[in-house]
């Protein structure tokens, strides 16, 4: 963690105890939170300007240091205890759900016996949902949690949707996350020579290296899309075709009369070639990046590929 966020850390944790224990005695916070007497006077000097909209004095959040005690009073709203609505239970629950089924997550442990708690201040049932993942080859999150435990390189069998291909390549593994209902790896790439992301759906093997991981830890999810020089496209979209704009990030989206522009980073050119094969008459090219070979190559390759002896 970075300084700012172990401060953050510290204060989340700190306010509710010394709100709990009604006072206490300053060298008991500092022992408790492992911080100096200098560091726990700023923290509380930061809480002066904590609060809610629009920040007047009954929002905001009371706490000084006073005869070698600290003292916090919250503002009279969060006072009150949370309550979610329907709606905001079962966002939780989802999530929750979904950290059940990480590899290693206790199924009887903390986690899910808050689960059940919510799920029955809300009046909903111990599994009111079932939360479905991209399937993934038996093994592999295993696997991949291991070798980034074991910080160990692994091999992975991936396929590359944008090329189309299959290979081999070593990896090594520094976070597995979760992005709109599939399992992601982020890693060294060692057939790359930098960071990549994997997702794990498209991992079809996998095997155990002992060799230690020598690259900086990755970000545990860098940027799914990142953006290569000159290779960005204008799209001019049709109503029907909104769904790109929510399907994908977007670098700019502007509202005109004859649909939506929209401009966004391409990564690979069979990605770009396969969206507009699916967009078809739904969207125009209004500017194309820079080596991109066409819309006539692509369908001049597709026919190609799939039409054989077709002219």
């Amino acid at each position: 963690m970075s300084r700012a966020e172990d401060r953050l850390a510290r204060i989340l944790a700190m306010v509710p105890w010394i709100v709990a224990h009604d006072g206490p005695a300053v060298e008991d916070v500092c022992a408790r939170f492992r911080c100096t007497p200098e560091q726990l006077t700023s923290d509380i000097e930061l809480l002066y300007l904590c609060g809610l909209y629009p920040y007047t004095p009954d929002l905001l959040i009371e706490a000084e240091i006073d005869d070698g005690r600290v003292w916090i009073n919250y503002a009279d709203y969060l006072s009150r205890p949370l309550r979610l609505t329907p709606a905001e239970g079962l966002a939780l629950i989802a999530a929750a759900s979904t950290l059940l089924a990480t590899p290693g997550t206790d199924a009887d442990g903390p986690l899910a016996r808050g689960l059940a708690k919510l799920a029955a201040s809300i009046g909903a049932s111990a599994d009111p949902l079932e939360v479905a993942l991209t399937p993934v080859t038996p093994g592999v999150m295993e696997a991949l949690a291991g070798a980034i435990e074991q910080r160990r390189q692994i091999e992975i069998d991936y396929y590359t949707f944008g090329k189309d291909e299959r290979s081999w390549r070593t990896v090594e593994p520094a976070g597995l996350f979760l992005d709109a209902g599939h399992w992601y790896l982020s890693a060294y790439c060692h057939h790359a020579g930098d960071e990549r992301i994997f997702r794990a759906d498209r991992i079809f093997g996998f095997r155990a290296r002992s060799e230690p991981r020598m690259a900086p830890a990755a970000p545990t999810a860098p940027p799914l899309f990142a953006r290569p020089p000159d290779r960005e496209v204008t799209l001019l979209l049709t109503e029907s075709a909104r769904w790109v704009v929510e399907q994908y990030p977007c670098e700019e989206v502007t509202a005109r009369p004859q649909g939506l522009e929209v401009r966004f980073a391409v990564h690979e050119w069979a990605w770009l070639d396969r969206l507009l094969l699916r967009l078809g008459p739904d969207a125009t090219i209004l500017a194309a990046p820079a080596g991109w070979p066409g819309v006539r190559a692509v369908a001049e390759r597709m026919i190609a590929r799939y039409l054989p002896g077709a002219h």
